[in-house]
């Protein structure tokens, strides 16, 4: 393993049966503190989901000054992964009981 100052590379952005990547499709906003943010983007990364950060309303300039963007942040991800990432954000995990004989 090599030491390194950066965050691991996330996800690749899938591609279709052309070779074309996948449509981005709208997650939700986040808006809130960092804490926030960091967590919703930490758990996409977890399950392999890859995903786009949008700032709207100049959060972008939000998060140069205050260190986070205080209109929230816009999140986006392949639409064919649309679905589980839902899943993995609404925090709804469903586990299903299996008997041991």
């Amino acid at each position: 393993m090599e030491w390194k100052f950066k965050k691991p590379d996330s996800p690749n952005w899938p591609k279709d049966e052309n070779g074309e990547p996948v449509a981005p499709a709208y997650l939700k906003h986040i808006s809130g503190g960092p804490l926030d943010l960091e967590l919703a983007i930490n758990l996409l990364e977890a399950y392999g989901i890859p995903h786009v950060s949008e700032y709207p309303n100049n959060g972008a300039f939000g998060k140069l000054i205050f260190g986070h963007p205080p209109s929230g942040m816009e999140i986006f991800v392949p639409e064919t992964m649309l679905e589980d990432a839902q899943n993995v954000l609404s925090a709804d995990v469903v586990e299903e009981d299996e008997e041991l004989e």
